[in-house]
């Protein structure tokens, strides 16, 4: 059995019920010293002791369970470090303040991303131009990356729903298209037409009963659109239902969300849970061969592999993200603790921009980020093209990771050793936030560090900093 370490949430039940440490020894059977150390981490709650707590206070043993805080400190890090103090807080202090008071520290959080929106609203004025009061709120797009990504990127209604009929229809990897498309005539009297139009992928009138996909569609692309608006007319109500919260604060969020929630169940019926995680699991989460298999592209793949979080059922937890070639993320998910920064940037040493480099090839990358957390990166590009020769397309570079823990159970690390600590590339959240001094590849001075400047040293760092 894992040892159990969960001082402050036992400090935290005994202070509840107002006892001190002697009144609740003596209810355990104990020694208030053995209490004291068992508050303060120093040793784990044996069985024996769990259950007469269990049994004392009414309490779940899940009460006591070490979930996964290391998203929520890297957040705090980032926060405090973007927003000097003063004082230098220690990881030990950060993973105190997520384990045993996880409401204070997502306000913390919060606090910070209303300090950057103000911030900005500030630099806006200061250069001329009008932020308008609605830019104390976050973007739409940016509040409805926020909604997937507190989810960890699974939703379990529409992932069961979407799974459901994909079964009881029979929808063969490949031929999702023709499913969707009957299901569309025969349920809500929807007529499909295949069109020129290059600018969209999918446009339905109404009134018409008409949808029109573009001719430019391949089968797996056709029957994600045709999925996407099968969500639409079938669980309207449910989409509604999901995006009432406080996360989404514009109507245009809202339908944003919207979007994206119809999107997540066209994904799930394409590639259903179960057949598509075993598939994965048996083939060692190749993502080539896993499109060829279901006939979706590379993209589609890494994606719907980075929702496989369902509870009982859950696949290898992977952070999933698409880049362009100046740096901008354009998607960004996560099941595993990786944080991707608020705060100028990302890493330029991460292996999703080496893939620009030699395009349509996998790179491989073991990174390990400051706070020693080890991840496992693939990267490759994708690209696109719309209409004839000189028109413009897209290129992506898309990165799928999860933690090094894992990565034995993926295709991509065979030759590789896992256990040299050597083989890791040391990568960070940001320039800005990022607490390697010493990076040559710095863009950004550390935020809240003085730099030390020295006309007798050339550093090889272009913005050394004096020790804290």
């Amino acid at each position: 059995m894992r040892k159990v370490f969960a001082g402050p949430r036992l400090r935290r039940l005994r202070q509840e019920h107002s006892l001190k440490q002697s009144e609740l020894a003596r209810e355990l059977s104990i020694s208030a010293g053995y209490l004291n150390q068992m508050e303060h981490n120093q040793r784990p709650l044996s069985v024996p002791v769990l259950l007469r707590i269990t049994e004392a206070f009414g309490v779940d043993p899940s009460f006591f369970a070490t979930g996964d805080t290391s998203r929520l400190i890297a957040e705090l890090r980032e926060a405090l470090t973007d927003v000097p103090t003063g004082d230098q807080v220690g990881s030990e202090e950060l993973d105190e303040l997520a384990s045993a008071m996880p409401s204070v520290a997502r306000a913390l959080v919060d606090l910070h991303r209303r300090y950057r929106d103000v911030a900005g609203q500030a630099a806006a004025l200061a250069e001329g131009r009008d932020g308008g009061a609605s830019s104390l709120t976050p973007m739409a797009y940016e509040q409805v990356r926020d909604f997937f990504y507190e989810r960890h990127n699974y939703i379990g209604e529409l992932d069961e729903l979407a799974e459901g009929l994909a079964r009881r229809e029979g929808a063969e990897p490949g031929k999702a298209h023709l499913v969707l498309a009957r299901l569309l005539a025969e349920r809500h009297g929807v007529r499909v037409e295949t069109v020129d139009q290059p600018s969209r992928n999918r446009t339905f009138d109404p009134e018409r009963r008409v949808l029109s996909l573009a001719a430019h569609l391949g089968p797996g692309q056709r029957a994600f659109q045709l999925g996407t608006q099968l969500a639409f007319l079938e669980h309207g109500d449910l989409l509604d239902e999901l995006t009432q919260g406080e996360e989404l604060t514009t109507e245009q969020a809202v339908r944003l969300a919207r979007i994206g929630l119809a999107n997540y169940f066209a994904g799930a019926f394409v590639l259903p849970y179960r057949a598509f995680r075993e598939t994965a699991e048996r083939e060692r989460y190749d993502v080539e061969l896993l499109a060829d298999r279901f006939g979706v592209g590379f993209e589609t793949v890494c994606h719907r592999l980075s929702t496989l979080q369902r509870p009982g059922l859950k696949g290898v937890p992977f952070s999933f993200v698409r880049v362009d070639r100046a740096g901008n993320m354009s998607k960004r998910q996560s099941a595993t603790g990786f944080h991707f920064s608020r705060s100028g940037g990302t890493c330029p040493l991460w292996n999703v921009y080496a893939a620009f480099s030699a395009p349509g090839v996998l790179q491989r990358q073991i990174a390990q980020m400051p706070d020693g957390r080890t991840y496992f990166w693939v990267a490759r590009t994708v690209a696109r093209g719309y209409g004839g020769y000189g028109a413009p397309g897209k290129t992506f570079a898309v990165g799928l990771g999860c933690e090094l823990r894992h990565a034995h159970r993926l295709v991509y690390s065979t030759g590789l050793n896992l256990e040299d600590p050597s083989a890791a590339t040391p990568i960070g959240l940001g320039c800005k936030v990022c607490e390697r001094p010493a990076c040559p590849q710095r863009a950004f001075p550390p935020a809240g560090r003085a730099l030390l400047v020295n006309e007798n040293v050339g550093a090889v760092s272009p913005y050394p900093v004096a020790e804290p």
